[in-house]
């Protein structure tokens, strides 16, 4: 169980090659060595993160996970929870993708919605199942602040991870009763190998600061944060400001 100072004995990553998933075990690391399950393709990047996590004292187990392969989660979840309880699930896979292409392709634009919606509610179903069992646990989903409105640039990928957003705000409630806390984080732009080569937008964080935002979340049991925090005063504005004069803003 999470300690009283707010330290997890394990952690499952769903996205095990994740920069800011790394990041945030990495930080919680930082505080003690624990069992970290990371969930992803098998690869050179995941190979990566196993030997660089267990360089800090961590024992870490590795399943092959597919975002994809829905009739998998199941299966993949019940595996990372047969080893002992999970303090925390990170949701942390995503897709960024093209938004061109999102809207003229319609096998891509499904790839799409089908990674970083209908696979992010297929990992919290398994999730929640095991963590009502389990009575305890904090689960954390990587939104964005792409789903709060959407816009042009990046509407297809922002629709995606507005309806992530829904089903984890539910989820928020669904658990609480079971001693589980869900926290969605909302980064904004974030300087990782899926933005390289895209123009920073303002506020743009890195993957550290964003673990930062999430281990002070868990820690204090907060339901929804913004990374960097002041990402929540500007989309807050933004929300408002009506339609003919946001088409315009250069964002």
């Amino acid at each position: 169980m999470i300690d009283a100072v707010g330290n997890p004995q394990s952690i499952l990553l769903l996205g095990g090659t994740s920069e800011i998933g790394l990041a945030t075990v990495r930080a919680f690391a930082a505080d003690r060595p624990m069992r970290v399950v990371l969930a992803a393709r098998p690869g050179p990047r995941l190979d990566s993160a196993r030997n660089e996590l267990e360089s800090l004292g961590c024992t870490v187990e590795t399943l092959e996970f597919d975002a994809m392969k829905i009739d998998t989660h199941a299966e993949v979840v019940r595996k990372a929870f047969a080893g002992g309880d999970i303090d925390i699930a990170i949701v942390a896979f995503g897709l960024l993708g093209d938004n061109e292409r999102g809207w003229t392709d319609v096998d891509y634009a499904v790839e799409l919605a089908q990674v970083n919606y209908t696979a992010t509610v297929s990992v919290g179903v398994a999730l929640a199942d095991r963590f009502r069992e389990q009575g305890h646990g904090s689960l954390v989903a990587l939104s964005s602040v792409a789903g709060e409105r959407a816009r042009r640039s990046n509407f297809v990928y922002g629709s995606t991870k507005a309806g992530m957003d829904a089903f984890y705000t539910g989820l928020t409630e669904a658990l609480r009763e079971f001693g589980t806390t869900v926290t969605i984080v909302r980064p904004g732009f974030v300087h990782t190998k899926m933005t390289d080569g895209l123009d920073p937008a303002p506020l743009a964080t890195t993957p550290g600061a964003v673990a930062d935002v999430i281990v002070d979340a868990v820690r204090t049991q907060k339901e929804l944060v913004w990374a960097p925090a002041p990402m929540r005063f500007v989309m807050s504005a933004l929300r408002h400001v009506p339609r003919k004069i946001f088409r315009k803003l250069p964002i």
